[in-house]
């Protein structure tokens, strides 16, 4: 879409058709369940201890033969057709303690550090402007709230036009004040869950738009919004008349569902928003998040009926056992996994020390080994589900074990503090790249964190190496490109004027095709430099139990940051 160009949607488009918080110590519950949980256990801890053999054997072997997989195979879902959607029902999803079943600051948009991670709770309240849908395998943005853009100024001003009649569930109006009093308040914060833009100033024109002017171009606006807090709205009244600190525990919005209760980073209970804008929405008349420790834990609450949905499964031995009792859904991937190093402090600052990673890093054994050889490694920082996807890149360094050698025999040895998110897979990935290192001379300290820990790492600005386990759809978006090696990024150890002129220019282009070939060039210039290799998207399953259905539960939409995020409006059960 050109500069000057629209996208406007009819008003009512058309839709595509519990921590399980353990038993108290001494419960009947727990104890009753205890033969199964140990079962459980005992399964995951064989499939860690063969996951962990593979790591060893990768430090030994040589070659790239290929293994037998045990991860999940084809297809993707075991949905059986859904029928008619019908109202009625309350539904618990299960959501990773850490990550996206973590809300310690609450869940205002302003307010909650967790951000996108927390997508599912916020899009359940506020619901959206714009929402990322299914189709065209890459799938494609929708408006909710919103009824369509109009990009101006060559992608210096944008329009943003409002459903009319739409209200919060305290029956205020949610209008183009609201957005504007949202958006000014959001760039107020101090918290990184705003979108870093330049403004110039937030208008409302008229009762149904809202004006963004901005200081420098920004073609992939709307894209940006799915994974920002700009994309949620709060209740302005409810706000000033609660206070914030009440109001992050008791949130207000326009979505599909209203707040009952909210344990924060445990269990939030909602019901059915009776305002919502779309009549005959939502289907379900209750949703409940609650935390889960793991993939096990989520494993063993679904099959004692302690919930009917996870989303974001990410252990794929663990694949066949879900599949095996419910409807298992492989979502799309949106960016692979990379090494992010630090090329502020030593030993990173010396690209040597970063080629050393290059060379020692052999991403299509790893890949083998520990994952069946399932997903496509890449040299790029984008996936097959994601935008402006480039499978290899001219100059890449590729795995060279003898080259790595040289270069820690040059430095006089590599020692590198690496660490990442806390999860089961996680921990194998870091312990097979441990391995696969010290056969070139490399020693690496491994350290897993939660999100709030690993957020206080980056912020020390003196860690090393980080595995990275998150990514966007769109590169300009959230977690994506900037996220990583922008010189402005507090999660970036890349501070390069060259490569940020590339990564603002690409998200300045309103011409998807010059968009494609800045990113290329960008890609391009971070394998020159060395400042990060990049291994293979994990998808991630979103589960539910026979006879529930919904688009991005039983059906495939690509992840926005990694997890997909269902449309919860949509969501249906028998």
């Amino acid at each position: 879409m050109s500069a000057g160009d629209s996208a406007q949607v009819p008003s009512t488009p058309t839709r595509a058709p519990g921590l399980s918080t353990p038993a108290r110590r001494g419960s009947g519950r727990l104890l009753a369940s205890a033969p199964r949980r140990l079962a459980a256990r005992a399964r995951l801890v064989a499939l860690t201890a063969a996951a962990l053999g593979a790591a060893v054997a990768i430090a030994a072997c040589g070659s790239s033969g290929h293994s037998k997989s045990t991860a999940a195979s084809k297809p993707s879902t075991t949905a059986s057709a859904p029928g008619t959607p019908h109202p009625g029902g309350s539904l618990t999803v299960l959501e990773l303690g850490g990550y996206a079943g973590a809300w310690p600051a609450g869940l205002d948009p302003a307010t909650n550090t967790n951000g996108a991670a927390d997508q599912d709770q916020m899009n359940a309240i506020y619901g959206q402007l714009f929402q990322l849908a299914g189709g065209g395998g890459q799938g494609h943005v929708i408006p909710d709230i919103a009824t369509g853009y109009k990009a101006e100024d060559g992608g210096k001003t944008w329009l943003i036009y409002l459903r009319p009649g739409v209200k919060f569930s305290d029956g205020t109006p949610l209008d183009a004040q609201a957005v504007v009093f949202n958006w000014k308040r959001d760039l107020a914060s101090p918290c990184t869950c705003k979108p870093i833009l330049l403004v110039n100033s937030i208008t409302a024109p008229n009762p149904t738009t809202v004006k963004l002017s901005l200081k420098v171009p920004d073609g992939a606006l709307i894209n940006q919004l799915l994974v920002a807090n700009f994309n949620w709205i709060a209740s302005p009244t409810a706000l000033k008349k609660m206070g914030e600190q009440k109001f992050k525990i008791t949130p207000v919005g326009a979505g599909p569902f209203e707040v009952v209760s909210d344990t924060l980073s445990n269990t939030l209970v909602l019901k059915k928003n009776p305002n919502y804008w779309q009549k005959g929405r939502p289907y379900l008349d209750g949703l409940t998040f609650k935390a889960t420790a793991d993939d096990e834990s989520a494993l063993e609450t679904m099959q004692a009926n302690g919930a009917q949905a996870y989303d974001g499964m990410a252990t794929p031995q663990l694949v066949p056992q879900f599949r095996a009792h419910f409807t298992t859904t492989e979502e799309p991937a949106t960016s692979p996994y990379d090494i992010q190093l630090n090329t502020a402090v030593p030993p990173f600052n010396n690209i040597k020390a970063r080629l050393a990673i290059y060379y020692a890093t052999n991403a299509k054994l790893i890949d083998q080994k520990l994952f069946g050889d399932q997903f496509p490694v890449v040299q790029g920082f984008t996936a097959p589900g994601g935008l402006f996807y480039e499978p290899t890149i001219p100059g890449y360094p590729t795995y060279n074990l003898a080259k790595a050698k040289a270069l820690v025999k040059q430095l006089g040895g590599l020692n590198v503090n690496f660490f990442t998110l806390s999860s089961p897979v996680n921990q194998n990935f870091m312990t097979a790249l441990q391995a696969m290192w010290k056969q070139a001379g490399i020693n690496a300290s491994i350290h897993l964190y939660t999100l709030a820990g690993l957020i206080q790492q980056f912020d020390t600005k003196k860690w090393q190496a980080a595995l990275q386990t998150a990514g966007a759809w769109d590169p300009a978006a959230g977690v994506g490109l900037a996220f990583r090696f922008a010189s402005t990024s507090p999660f970036s150890g890349v501070h390069d004027p060259h490569l940020d002129a590339l990564i603002n220019q690409a998200q300045a282009a309103v011409n998807p095709a010059t968009r494609k070939q800045l990113y290329f060039q960008a890609a391009e210039y971070i394998a020159k430099n060395a400042y990060g290799p990049f291994l293979f998207p994990l998808a991630s399953w979103n589960v539910a139990a026979h006879g529930v259905y919904g688009p991005g539960l039983t059906t495939s939409i690509p992840s926005v940051v990694v997890n997909t995020a269902p449309l919860w409006q949509d969501v249906w059960m028998k």
